[in-house]
């Protein structure tokens, strides 16, 4: 049922959805399942042609912030703050690699054996990373990072102690005295978090231009903005686009004389 339903020509999701449905209540005729169960089933099969596949339910959980595919047997996730394996899997390596040139080429980007490396993001802004074999050498991995939908502010920092008044006034004081600013720190510290709150303080009337190897940065409040991201070379190694390029054009685009640097451990951006 899923092949033909996926080889047909249908107007919108709506319509895949209310087949599907038909679908599988017909074929409930002969064998019972509950009315669970026949819904379960219906967003299964959706999920396995539109969406994600098994990774689907998990993307749109919001207390789940990262994702973690290693091979189509083993997903783990972490749910607050606790890193757990995922009971659900995909029906095959095919399928998971079906997922990963779904997810790539919404975003025109591509992964193969000959550049088996990617970073891309997903339409609600969630940051992912592709590793295929030989490079991961137990089958495709895949990490999502996701982003809140509603962005961390500084009172929220306040609240929760992670920073006090002092400190959160001093900072204040120098993104609008345009100083340059590095934030440094390791993987899942809260780099860009933290860099999305101290864009908060920047005044309205200033011009942002972001340089990103994938876009991760919120910033509101500021309607003077430009938003770039580096581009990957094509199949014949041409047409790259790297942040040295961006970085060129940019000083040729009015920006705003100071710099939110990020940087894993502490190296330099």
């Amino acid at each position: 049922m899923i092949s033909d339903i996926a080889q047909q020509n249908y107007t919108s999701d709506e319509e895949i959805y209310e087949v599907i449905e038909r679908n599988v209540f017909r074929e409930a005729y002969n064998v019972y399942i509950t009315a669970d169960e026949k819904q379960y089933l219906v967003k299964s099969i959706y999920n396995s042609i539109k969406g994600l596949d098994v990774l689907q339910d998990i993307v749109d959980n919001p207390d789940i912030t990262e994702i973690m595919v290693n091979g189509p047997e083993h997903i783990f996730i972490e749910k607050n703050g606790n890193l757990t394996e995922y009971p659900g899997h995909f029906v095959s390596l095919q399928k998971l690699e079906d997922v990963i040139q779904q997810i790539v080429a919404k975003v025109n980007r591509m992964v193969n054996e000959s550049s088996p490396i990617v970073d891309v993001r997903l339409l609600d802004g969630s940051r992912v990373n592709i590793v295929l074999p030989p490079v991961s050498l137990d089958g495709p991995v895949v990490t999502i990072r996701k982003f809140p939908k509603n962005p961390m502010t500084m009172d929220n920092l306040l609240e929760t102690g992670s920073i006090n008044k002092e400190v959160a006034d001093f900072l204040k004081t120098l993104v609008i005295a345009k100083y340059n600013i590095f934030i440094s720190g390791g993987t899942g510290s809260g780099k860009t978090t933290f860099l999305n709150v101290l864009s908060n303080y920047i005044p309205q009337d200033e011009r942002i231009i972001t340089i990103e190897d994938s876009a991760e940065l919120q910033i509101h409040g500021v309607p003077n903005i430009v938003r770039l991201e580096v581009r990957n070379a094509n199949v014949e190694g041409k047409n790259a686009v790297t942040i040295r390029d961006l970085l060129k054009s940019a000083l040729r685009m009015r920006p705003r004389p100071d710099y939110f640097g990020r940087g894993e451990g502490c190296s330099s951006v």
